[in-house]
C-alpha cells in the first residue's frame, strides 16, 4: 500500500514538473545535491526532471495562460452619460492604426505626451469626411510599461453622449474598412473586465491589487477609501507569498527526508526534522488565524456595519433613526406598531458605512400566544407578527444592536420617572452573540425629565444583569446600587431626545439632545470592531492594518482552506504509529496552493475559476 502511494505521488510530481516550484531548499544547506535518481523503498525510479531545469519564478504567469486572442480592444473608460470629458481607451497591437484612421495625415503622437487632434470619420474622402470631435487630446503609451502591458491609446474627447457614440462607432469601423491585405485587423469592443484581465496576464497587476482597484471604484466612505487605497500596493501579496515560501521551504525539508534519508547523514534525526517543520507550520497557522479574523473586520468596512434598533413599540426608534440620518426616513406616529417591516438605510458615520435597520417594536404577546395577548390586553395582527419575526432575524444578524429604552412619565404625584424593559426585549437579548456583536443602550425622551426629577432605573439594572450573563462585559464603568437613579456610571448608555431645538436637557449646551454623543459613541464602537489583530511578525500596527484588513471574503475562504491543509499536516506528523511523510508533504502542497490562488500565482487551472468573477467587478 505504501509503495502504491509513493508511485502515485511520483506520477503527480511528473504531471506538475513544468509548473511546480523546484524544491531544492533546505537540503542544499546540508550539502546534498539533487540527484537524477530518487529511491523509494530501494526501488530506483528515474527522476522526471533534471537539476538544471529552469522553472517559473514565484509570481510569474506564462503568456500561454492567456486564452484570449491578439485582438485590439476598445471601450469607454469613464462613466456613461453627459460629462465635460469622456475617455475612450484602446489597447492592443493595432492601436496606432486606429490613430492613423481617426487622425489621417497627422504625425504619430509622442509617447506619453498630450497631442491635440481633430478626429474624423475613418477612411472617407477629404471633401466629404465628417468631424467626430474638433478638440480631442490623444495619448499614446507604448508597451510594455502601460496599464495593460500592451500598446495603449487614449482619446480624451468631449463628453456629450452623441460624440462618445460616434467615436466608438468609428473605431469599430476601422476593423471592417481598413484596407489590409491580411483581412480585418481584429479590433473589437472590450468584454467586461478585459483591460484588467490583460493587465493580470501581463504581470501588471495581481488578483489582490485588482480586487482593491474594484473597492476603490465603489468606495463611498473615508474608511472604505483608506481600505481600498492600502490594498492597491503589493504588501498583502508579498505577505501571502512569504507564507507560501515558508511552506515550500518546509515541504522541501520533507522531500529531502523522503529522497535521501536512506543514504545520507543529516544533522538532525528524522523525528527532530519533522518536529522542526511542525513548529514552523504551527507558527504560520497562528498568523493565518489572525488574518482570518482581520478579514472579517475588513468586510465590515467594505460592506457596511449592520446596526439594529431594538425596542418596544413607541420607544422612539423611528424618531431616533430620522435624527441620525438627518431626514424623515421612517414614519413617526403615536400609534403603537407603526413600523411593520424592516426599514434599512445606509449612512456615513465617522467615515464608516452603516446600514441601520428600523425594526418593528417587540412587545409581550409577539409570539402569537393568545393567552399572553389577552393578559396584555393587546391584539397583535398577523402583519405585525410577521414584522416582529423579521425584526428578530435582523437583530440576530446585526453587528451592532442599539436597545432603545423610553422614559415613562409617572402615574402619580411622586414625580418618579421610570425606564421599563419589555419582557420581549429580554427574550431577544438572550439570542445575541457577545463574541461577535456589540450592544449599546439608549435612554430616549430625556426631555420629559426635569433637573429635580428622579428616575427609577431598576429595569436597566435588571437588563444590565442579563447582559453580564450573556457575556457583554464592559457595559458599564461600575456596578450601580439597586436604588441608584444616576446614569453617569454607564459607559455604553446614552441619553437622547429626538425632539429638535432643545435648549435644556441632560446633555451639555453644545449637544443638549445627546444625538452627537451617541454618534461619537457609535464611531468609537466601529473603530473598536475594525481594529486589526497583530500578526506577530514584528511589523507595526499601521502596516498590519493596511495589509490584513484588505483581505476579501475570497481571501478568507482560501485562508480557511489553507488552515484545513495545515491541520491535516499536523494530524499526519503527530500519529503515534509510523508517520506518513508523503501525505504530510502533500498537505503542505495543498496549503501552498491555496495561498497561490489568492494572488493568482498558481497554475492556470487554479486561478481560472475565479478570474471571471474578479475581473467583471
Amino acid at each position: 500500500m505504501r509503495e502504491a502511494r509513493l508511485t502515485q505521488y511520483l506520477t503527480y510530481l511528473t504531471r506538475r514538473a513544468c509548473t511546480s516550484q523546484a524544491l531544492f531548499l533546505p537540503c542544499l544547506h546540508r550539502s546534498i545535491a539533487f540527484k537524477q535518481v530518487r529511491r523509494y523503498n530501494h526501488r530506483n525510479v528515474a527522476c522526471p526532471f533534471g537539476p538544471s531545469v529552469l522553472l517559473p519564478k514565484p509570481g510569474d504567469r506564462c503568456a500561454s495562460t492567456f486564452n484570449g486572442d491578439d485582438a485590439t480592444i476598445f471601450a469607454l473608460s469613464t462613466s456613461p452619460g453627459r460629462a465635460a470629458i469622456a475617455i475612450v481607451r484602446v489597447s492592443g497591437p493595432q492601436s496606432l492604426k486606429v490613430y492613423n484612421a481617426l487622425c489621417p495625415g497627422k504625425a504619430q503622437p509622442r509617447a506619453r505626451n498630450a497631442s491635440l487632434r481633430t478626429l474624423y470619420e475613418p477612411f472617407t474622402d477629404v471633401a466629404t469626411r465628417q468631424i467626430l470631435d474638433s478638440g480631442s487630446l490623444v495619448f499614446y503609451f507604448p508597451a510594455p510599461n502601460t496599464v495593460t502591458g500592451e500598446d495603449v491609446l487614449e482619446f480624451h474627447i468631449h463628453g456629450g453622449p452623441a460624440i462618445v457614440k460616434a467615436v466608438l462607432a468609428a473605431i469599430a469601423k476601422v476593423d471592417v474598412l481598413s484596407p489590409s491585405e491580411s483581412g480585418p485587423l481584429n479590433i473589437r469592443y472590450a468584454e467586461p473586465g478585459e483591460f484588467t484581465r490583460r493587465a493580470f496576464y501581463n504581470n501588471r497587476l495581481n488578483l489582490t491589487q485588482i480586487e482593491a482597484l474594484g473597492d476603490s471604484l465603489s468606495a463611498e466612505t473615508e474608511q472604505q477609501r483608506r481600505l481600498a487605497v492600502n490594498g492597491t500596493n503589493n504588501t498583502l501579496t508579498e505577505r501571502y507569498e512569504a507564507w507560501r515560501s515558508d511552506l515550500l521551504y518546509a515541504r522541501g525539508e520533507l522531500e529531502a527526508l523522503i529522497d535521501f534519508s536512506e543514504d545520507q547523514h543529516f544533522e538532525e534525526s528524522p523525528r527532530q526534522l519533522i518536529a522542526s517543520v511542525e513548529k514552523q507550520v504551527k507558527s504560520l497557522n497562528s498568523k493565518i488565524t489572525s488574518s482570518i479574523k482581520n478579514a472579517f473586520k475588513g468586510e465590515l468596512l467594505r460592506n457596511g456595519i449592520r446596526v439594529a434598533l431594538l425596542g418596544a413599540p413607541n420607544a422612539g426608534k423611528s424618531s431616533l433613526l430620522n435624527r441620525i440620518v438627518g431626514r424623515e426616513a421612517a414614519i413617526v406616529s403615536n400609534e403603537a406598531g407603526t413600523t411593520r417591516d424592516v426599514i434599512e438605510i445606509s449612512v456615513d458615520i465617522g467615515g464608516y458605512l452603516c446600514k441601520f435597520g428600523d425594526l418593528a417594536g417587540l412587545r409581550k404577546g409577539a409570539h402569537g400566544n393568545s393567552d399572553e395577548q389577552s393578559e396584555s390586553g393587546l391584539n397583535i395582527g398577523a402583519v405585525e407578527l410577521e414584522g416582529i419575526r423579521r425584526a428578530r432575524m435582523w437583530i440576530v444578524d446585526a453587528d451592532v444592536v442599539i436597545v432603545v429604552l423610553p422614559i415613562e412619565p409617572p402615574n402619580d404625584e411622586s414625580r418618579i420617572f421610570r425606564v421599563s424593559v419589555d419582557p420581549e426585549i429580554f427574550r431577544t437579548l438572550i439570542q445575541l452573540d457577545a463574541t461577535r456583536q456589540k450592544l449599546l443602550l439608549v435612554v430616549n425622551k430625556i426631555d420629559l425629565v426635569g433637573p429635580e426629577d428622579k428616575i427609577d432605573l431598576s429595569g436597566i439594572h435588571q437588563l444590565f444583569h442579563t447582559l453580564q450573563e450573556q457575556g457583554f462585559s464592559g457595559s458599564s464603568t461600575g456596578q450601580p446600587s439597586p436604588n441608584s437613579s444616576s446614569m453617569s456610571c454607564w459607559k455604553d448608555l446614552f441619553r437622547v431626545s429626538c425632539k429638535e431645538n432643545l435648549s435644556v436637557g441632560y446633555g451639555d449646551s453644545i449637544d443638549p439632545d445627546g444625538i452627537q454623543d451617541l454618534l461619537d459613541g457609535l464611531s468609537k464602537t466601529f473603530a473598536t470592531m475594525t481594529t486589526p489583530e497583530g500578526l506577530q511578525d514584528g511589523r507595526s500596527h499601521q502596516v498590519s492594518r493596511e495589509e490584513s484588513l484588505g483581505a476579501s471574503e475570497r481571501h478568507r475562504l482560501l485562508l480557511v482552506r489553507c488552515q484545513e491543509y495545515l491541520s491535516a499536516f499536523c494530524d499526519h506528523v503527530t500519529c503515534s504509529h509510523d508517520i506518513d511523510i508523503v501525505l504530510a508533504a502533500e498537505a503542505l502542497r495543498g496549503a501552498a496552493d491555496c495561498l497561490a490562488k489568492i494572488s493568482g500565482t498558481g497554475e492556470t487551472g487554479d486561478v481560472e475559476e475565479v478570474l471571471g468573477v474578479v475581473f467583471e467587478k
